[in-house]
């Protein structure tokens, strides 16, 4: 029986630990995780008192931060500078620089705020806000006019640009027509709470109706009904726009009713058009098939880059190869630069008989070690290799990697599970080293077992590569056993495993899943009761062969399910039932399904594990299958097939 080897297995880690003792925590460890614990609650008192015995610890700067940022408000200047003087080019520099500078904004210390600000090394837009403000304190106003595209931001504004927008107000900058467009901006990215606190910002005379923005939100469709008559008032009539962009997002279908009917003759034209659009846009991304036609009822010069992308994803279901064209010319600059828009547009250049202008956008992309780089590779005849030689870095180089103090400091925080900190700075500390460095940085953390950033680090090497870092496989012989067992190819689990966790072992999601195979709680109960798995608990579920058998197993049922490895792996991240609902009325590309994913981190997923899959194929098989053929063709919907229910 297929399950037998998992049971063995999972019996064997039961007994393996049982009786085990959790480890006493060293006595430094704990006091160190205190001083956090107290960092995070705000408590300066028992941050002294938990950081007083740490003495010359590794994390000591971090101790002495920490300290600061709780007395900021006090004014500390000169520890601080001599702080940032001491800790130059580190990370816990540049962090307390940064909230040094929010502080010294919040002061109108506008003399410090100048001299400092120079030296930050990262971007920031509450500080970008701050140095506006501190040039209209000088009385420069041509601020206010580089300072115009934050009131677009679509999301809430921090502390320092609200400041500055309550400038904006008081100098007559902001008019109500772009209190409104901000409003229509938040609502179309959900920012419902946003665009309440930007409605405060209407002049009396053009105030909305409180309650008519409660019923926009609760019951758009309520609203919708009785707003005809009285479209005459703006704030009415903006009220309407905004309840069929809410209406549109769960029911575009019935929004563009209403927008054939009394209430579009009643809109003006150009508001007309910007709701197509948005409906349109909705629609693509539920697969509705009038949303091709709704796109062509909008003003195409109003489209944004996210829209336009969803216009050329509907054409590529429907095979209107000239729509692709046309949405992709709209895009800006820097959006048809992305490899998705430059493989299709060569595709479609192809469809159209263009076959040297098809070349050319191909060459462009040929060679980048992602999924559609290896797509263009293979359409130019070719098929996307590992580069080689591996560069190994020597010990030499690994020793100086260990001793640089940020990377140490890193290593330190992983090790006490302190994984946001440690994550933020290794990438501080390895932004601007070449290639041999980074190399160096990747195989010290590989050794550390901190398997994702040796992986992530590997990553942004520009000329010197090695692939065995950039496709770890740490407990290759666990995958290797499991794969056979479930009938799976090894390359494709290690692919997907890749992408869910970088091969951590205790990794946790924000919702709950665990693991190497990031299982959800609900999947690992299911999966353990439906293969009889004496004494399992959610606390075990990261033990690598339990985890690896549950979650191999999962993956044989998916695929069982739904007989393609692109719609198993989609199925893996959303759901076996939004997989099956993502499909089409007709066959389908396996690159179009991939790449008209409704979910922006599921159609990434899936995109990268197959990309993968390629890697490791190459790397431990010898094995090269073209994408292509790996991608092969997703079945069209019927109304009359079986699946498995049972599948959580």
């Amino acid at each position: 029986m297929i399950f037998r080897r998992f049971l063995t297995i999972a019996a064997l880690a039961g007994w393996i630990g049982a009786g085990i003792a959790a480890p006493k925590v060293p006595p430094a460890d704990e006091a160190l995780l205190k001083a956090h614990d107290a960092f995070r609650a705000g408590d300066a008192a028992r941050l002294a008192k938990a950081a007083a015995p740490l003495g010359r610890h590794v994390l000591a700067p971090y101790l002495e931060y920490w300290r600061l940022k709780l007395r900021l408000e006090d004014k500390p200047d000169a520890e601080v500078r001599t702080f940032l003087l001491r800790e130059q080019g580190s990370y816990v520099a540049e962090r307390l620089r940064a909230d040094w500078l929010k502080e010294l904004g919040k002061r109108a210390d506008w003399q410090s705020f100048d001299q400092e600000l120079p030296l930050l090394a990262q971007d920031d837009l509450e500080l970008r806000c701050y140095a506006w403000l501190s040039r209209l304190a000088r009385g420069d106003a041509g601020a206010f006019d580089e300072a115009k595209p934050v009131w677009l931001e679509p999301r809430e504004l921090p502390e320092g640009c609200n400041t500055l927008v309550d400038s904006m107000l008081e100098a007559r900058r902001v008019s109500v027509d772009d209190v409104w467009r901000r409003v229509r901006l938040l609502f179309e990215n959900n920012q419902v709470g946003a665009a309440r606190r930007t409605l405060a910002f209407l002049p009396g005379g053009e105030k909305h109706d409180e309650r008519q923005l409660n019923q926009v939100v609760t019951a758009p469709k309520i609203f919708l009904a009785g707003a005809t008559r009285f479209l005459h008032k703006r704030p009415t009539r903006e009220m309407a726009v905004l309840a069929m962009l809410r209406l549109g997002r769960a029911e575009p279908e019935a929004a563009a009713e209403l927008l054939r009917g009394k209430l579009g003759g009643n809109l003006p034209a150009q508001d007309v058009s910007y709701i197509w659009g948005r409906l349109a846009y909705e629609g693509a991304r539920k697969h509705a098939p009038e949303a091709r036609r709704w796109y062509g009822l909008a003003d195409e010069m109003a489209l944004n880059d996210e829209q336009l992308a969803w216009k050329a994803r509907t054409a590529l279901r429907a095979a209107d190869w000239q729509m692709v064209r046309d949405a992709v010319d709209r895009m800006s600059v820097s959006a048809r630069q992305d490899p998705a828009w430059a493989y299709w547009y060569g595709r479609a250049l192809g469809k159209q008989g263009s076959d040297d202008g098809a070349r050319a956008y191909f060459l462009r992309i040929s060679g980048q070690p992602n999924f559609y780089g290896l797509l263009a590779a293979e359409e130019l005849g070719a098929m996307a290799g590992i580069p080689e030689p591996f560069h190994v870095a020597s010990e030499a180089d690994v020793s100086a990697a260990g001793a640089i103090a940020g990377l140490a400091r890193a290593l330190e925080l992983y090790r006490l599970e302190l994984r946001a900190e440690a994550t933020r700075e290794w990438i501080f500390t390895i932004r601007s080293m070449d290639d041999a460095q980074l190399l160096a940085a990747a195989e010290v953390a590989r050794r550390a077992g901190i398997f994702d950033r040796a992986i992530n680090t590997a990553e942004r090497t520009l000329s010197a590569h090695n692939y065995k870092v950039r496709f770890l496989a740490p407990f290759k012989e666990v995958f290797e056993e499991h794969a056979r067992a479930f009938g799976l190819e090894e390359a494709w689990v290690l692919g997907l495993v890749r992408q869910e966790s970088r091969f951590i072992v205790n990794a946790r999601s924000s919702v709950g899943a665990a693991g190497l195979m990031q299982l959800m709680p609900a999947t690992a109960r299911w999966m353990a009761k439906k293969n009889n798995v004496k004494n399992f608990s959610p606390a075990r579920v990261t033990e690598v062969p339990i985890n690896v058998a549950l979650g191999t197993g999962y993956l044989r049922l998916v695929l069982d399910d739904l007989g393609h490895p692109v719609l198993a792996s989609a199925a893996y991240n959303a759901g076996p039932g939004r997989a099956r609902r993502w499909r089409a009325d007709q066959p389908l590309e396996g690159a179009i399904y991939a790449e008209t994913i409704p979910f922006n981190e599921t159609r990434d997923y899936v995109k990268k594990v197959m990309a993968n899959t390629m890697y490791y194929a190459q790397i431990f098989d010898g094995k090269i299958v073209p994408l292509k053929d790996r991608l092969g063709r997703i079945p069209a919907r019927a109304s009359n097939e079986r699946f498995n229910e049972e599948l959580p």
